[in-house]
């Protein structure tokens, strides 16, 4: 681990326990500190910032919950705080609810959608097999069952982009695409909820979106499995979200 002492800059007694996590970020961003690295001890780091125990403590809890520190028990060298590896539950949770608070227009989300899960097409087309293949199977297999109810329907139609997401074997843009389908997951149900007489029709054109996307990738057709996916994210939210909430220009994820 570099010597990081020299970095680490004194808070403002004035500010509060934000300022703590901002300065620890900070060590983390220049790559001071890394996974495995230890943090000082508590009573360093309240020197080192000009703090109070209790600002640094909250700021160590948040971290803590947020899984990017995990505190060793004990005396040893592997004691202490720790920088850990922040799992990818962690991370998509909080890109989910960070999308879903913020309130994004519809037209941006859809934008994004079609970019990761076009590239997730592409990348999984490129590598999947076996087992990968069998991941987004499963779902496609299951909302082929016409007595399917809505809710289920739209929990496997988001299993169904996730695993492909989780094929394509990129982590960052697989957690990426995970948290911002996951954001309009109730969006999308009461869409579904709202189409009255309409679903039967909606959901036999999703099946058979769902099925030609599937296709492409099992053939490897790196090019078709993109062009379809993108068509199908933007022609569900120009076509069928915009039948049941409106203008899509006005709407937040």
């Amino acid at each position: 681990m570099a010597d990081t002492t020299a970095a680490w800059e004194p808070v403002p007694r004035s500010r509060t326990f934000e300022l703590v996590l901002a300065r620890i970020e900070e060590q983390i961003l220049a790559g001071n500190l890394r996974v495995g690295d230890r943090l000082p001890p508590e009573r360093e780091l309240v020197e080192l910032l000009g703090v109070s125990r209790a600002a640094v403590r909250e700021a160590l809890r948040v971290l803590e919950a947020q899984g990017v520190l995990r505190s060793r028990v004990g005396t040893g060298p592997e004691s202490g705080t720790v920088i850990a590896a922040m799992p990818d539950a962690g991370l998509t949770q909080l890109l989910r609810l960070h999308i879903a608070l913020a309130n994004f227009p519809m037209d941006d989300v859809v934008e994004a959608r079609a970019t990761l899960e076009r590239a997730s097409a592409r990348l999984a087309a490129g590598l999947v097999a076996g087992a990968g293949l069998d991941s987004i199977r499963e779902p496609l297999v299951r909302m082929d069952d016409p007595a399917l109810p809505r809710e289920q329907f739209n929990d496997f139609d988001t299993a169904f982009h996730v695993a492909i997401a989780e094929a394509g074997g990129n982590r960052l843009m697989a957690d990426m695409t995970v948290a911002v389908r996951n954001a309009v997951r109730h969006t999308l149900l009461t869409v579904f909820n709202g189409l009255g007489d309409e679903w039967e029709r909606v959901a036999a054109r999703l099946r058979g979106e769902h099925h030609a996307i599937y296709e492409a990738i099992a053939a490897g057709d790196a090019d078709a499995a993109g062009d379809l996916v993108e068509a199908h994210v933007r022609g569900f939210h120009r076509d069928i979200v915009q039948m049941v909430l409106g203008d899509p220009e006005s709407a937040k994820a």
